[in-house]
């Protein structure tokens, strides 16, 4: 079996109910078929506590493969494919009302990391019944950017991140449960699965 992690996070500014941790317990309610062994966490909105839990993940667990699920509350009914991290320019608070020091994930980190995942071609392959899904190479420099950035940086580029919209009438967590579902299985015949 191969091992695959996933990560929505916690309550971010007003969103008690945050869709991507909604979608991720979807999703492992799901399943990635039987070669899969799917595992699941809940990421803190907060810099270090995400970090160190990243670092964790990559030493003690070394997945196949980890997929990061976030909030975009800028987007009303978008799933959005993000192809690489930044390293610089943090100066967005955390739910503790902390940002990282000099704005940057990593001192000795590259400027940018590519997910070992083409997401263009993914996009290109994929349609999802119920919702549109766009591909992106800006995941906006907050909580999200970092903790890809990390996880990529850690995990020598074979991490992946998708930005989910906020839960709606029409955007249900089973929608994006079985969004993800379809995504995340094709992600996984690219890493030869």
């Amino acid at each position: 079996k191969h091992l695959s992690f996933f990560s929505g996070f916690g309550p971010f500014r007003q969103y008690l109910v945050n869709s991507s941790w909604e979608a991720v317990k979807e999703l492992s309610k799901r399943g990635l078929g039987e070669n899969i062994d799917l595992r699941v966490m809940q990421l803190p909105a907060v810099y270090q506590k995400a970090k160190e839990q990243i670092f964790k993940i990559w030493t003690t667990l070394q997945p196949l493969l980890t997929v990061h699920v976030g909030l975009a509350s800028s987007a009303k009914a978008l799933i959005i494919l993000e192809q690489c991290g930044k390293n610089k320019g943090y100066q967005e608070m955390d739910v503790c009302g902390f940002h990282p020091e000099g704005g940057c994930c990593m001192l000795d980190g590259p400027e940018k990391i590519e997910s070992t995942i083409n997401m263009k071609t993914l996009w290109k392959n994929i349609s999802v019944e119920g919702i549109d899904i766009i591909f992106s190479r800006d995941a906006g420099r907050c909580i999200c950017d970092y903790t890809y950035y990390t996880s990529l940086y850690y995990g020598n580029g074979r991490a992946a991140f998708i930005h989910v919209p906020p839960l709606s009438s029409s955007v249900t967590a089973e929608l994006l449960g079985k969004a993800l579902q379809t995504i995340i299985l094709e992600m996984l015949k690219q890493c030869g699965n």
